[in-house]
């Protein structure tokens, strides 16, 4: 196949491929300066991506399926795992896990769960009982898994899930009991100690998501000049498993999560062998089979760079700024913050009918800030979410993002919010999702503001408000049409 940049097919140089990456990464939004508040999250540290690359690229070429080859594996995960061990309440029966992210940690202890229900209480159609804020990707570990999910509501001010409406939940087939420190919503810290104790009392496995906050509340609890957290960890009776991110507040490459269970006994459960084939014996511990050992050296070195001290030093940067941000967003009329945010996660709502959340972030972004849109949903407005990272941790920064925000609203006001022509939204929600065909799902595209090439708006408010206005399950249809007109095998990368 001809080379984009050479009709001859000839092979482009270094320079040519790198200049080619160069021009996609133009049109995506930044990765450091802290100005893209969701997804990506900057230490602002000189010199620690440098090394982190180094790293990575030192063991690129190294396979995790075989730990018996590559040693190396085993001494750098079992490094990194008790290093999230120690800082998150574990002992010396603590085992865990290093996994590609946080969907892939939760996957995990799901599954772990449902063999461990299954094997030791013969629970053939398992339940899994989380709040209503808890991450998708539990929705996703039963999907899979073969779980139903039993969702639960939270408190509408606080958004925290009570502990006796998990605890009523609770049936002879509960698999596993999650709760979130923080959720990602609204970055409140359920109860963990009393929802553990309820499940424990009932025999039941306790999950702690702190895929986002493990790693930044555990180091602030070290801090001694700052407030702590709720207790969370795994020093928590009751908790039985715990999921930590170390490509968010440990501000490692992508593709870097430890999975922590309170022993090797129910760690064992969601390990898969197999050995009655004519090759070699597979065990893996994760979902993969080979897995570049790249993000785990990657990650080991960050950990070793920055230190306890150095992350206490960030999270306690991280904390105040997350004040001073809350209390700044007081300040500007038409905003409120939902609930009491104790982590580093805050959602800023309207406070005012005439103000538009979704406008307000489409105000933002040619301004160069991406604050991620979250549409209303289970008791909580559609409002806005901000991710701080120690990037925009300092009080300049944060005053620079308020001044912005108060313009944005200055701005959304005027414009208005996005219309949602109502007669659309009845005749949409008429529509059977399991039953929509090629013609009503490019109509209900096109009622969204989503182009039949799959290009979307430079104004996203308009297309988020008719997809909040949808029912949940149209909406979840409808999103993997908007994706898949996105990824077209059409060579676009190469094209000039």
């Amino acid at each position: 196949m001809p080379n984009a940049h050479d009709p001859d097919g000839r092979t482009p140089d270094d320079d040519a491929v790198l200049d080619r990456l160069a021009a996609l990464r133009t049109a995506d939004l930044p990765v450091r300066g802290g100005r893209t508040m969701a997804y990506v999250y900057d230490s602002g540290l000189a010199g620690l991506d440098e090394l982190a690359a180094r790293a990575q690229a030192a063991f690129a070429g190294v396979n995790g399926l075989d730990m018996t080859v590559f040693p190396s594996v085993v001494a750098l995960e079992n490094d990194v795992v008790g290093r999230a061990a120690a800082l998150l309440g574990g002992g010396p029966a603590t085992a865990g896990t290093f996994t590609s992210g946080g969907t892939e940690s939760c996957l995990l202890a799901v599954l772990t769960a449902r063999e461990y229900a299954r094997s030791t209480a013969g629970v053939t159609r398992p339940e899994i009982v989380l709040p209503v804020t808890a991450h998708p990707a539990f929705h996703k570990a039963a999907l899979l898994f073969g779980l139903t999910p039993v969702t639960v509501p939270v408190d509408p001010l606080t958004f925290r899930v009570r502990a006796a409406d998990m605890e009523a939940a609770l049936t002879g087939r509960t698999a596993l009991a999650v709760v979130s420190a923080p959720s990602y919503a609204h970055g409140v810290v359920d109860p963990v100690a009393e929802v553990a104790a309820v499940a424990a009392a009932r025999g039941v496995l306790c999950h702690v998501d702190a895929c986002i906050g493990g790693w930044y509340l555990g180091h602030r609890r070290l801090a001694g000049d700052i407030a702590p957290p709720p207790a969370f960890d795994l020093g928590v009776p009751g908790v039985t498993s715990l999921s930590v991110d170390l490509h968010k507040y440990a501000y490692t490459p992508k593709g870097a999560s430890v999975l922590l269970f309170r022993d090797t006994e129910l760690r064992r459960h969601g390990w898969f062998a197999h050995a009655s084939w004519p090759g070699y014996p597979v065990v893996n511990p994760t979902l993969q089979g080979t897995r570049s050992a790249g993000p785990l050296a990657a990650a080991w070195a960050v950990l070793q760079r920055v230190g306890p001290g150095g992350y206490t030093e960030l999270a306690r940067r991280v904390h105040r700024a997350t004040g001073r941000l809350v209390e700044g967003v007081g300040r500007i009329e038409g905003l409120r913050v939902l609930g009491a945010p104790e982590a580093s996660l805050v959602a800023v709502a309207s406070a005012d009918p005439g103000l538009d959340p979704f406008v307000v972030a489409d105000e933002m972004r040619p301004r160069g800030w991406y604050l991620q849109p979250q549409p209303a949903a289970a008791g909580s407005p559609a409002n806005l979410h901000l991710t701080v990272t120690a990037a925009v941790a300092s009080d300049e920064r944060i005053d620079e993002l308020l001044a912005e925000l108060a313009a944005a609203v200055t701005r959304a006001r005027a414009h208005g919010p996005a219309a949602v022509d109502p007669a659309m939204v009845e005749l949409a929600a008429a529509l059977d999702p399991d039953t929509l065909g090629p013609a009503e799902v490019a109509l209900a595209l096109e009622f969204a503001g989503v182009a039949a090439d799959g290009a979307l708006p430079e104004r996203m408010a308009p297309v988020l408000a008719v997809l909040q206005a949808l029912p949940p399950r149209l909406t979840e249809r409808l999103l993997p049409e908007v994706v898949s007109r996105l990824y077209r095998a059409s060579g676009a990368a190469g094209a000039d």
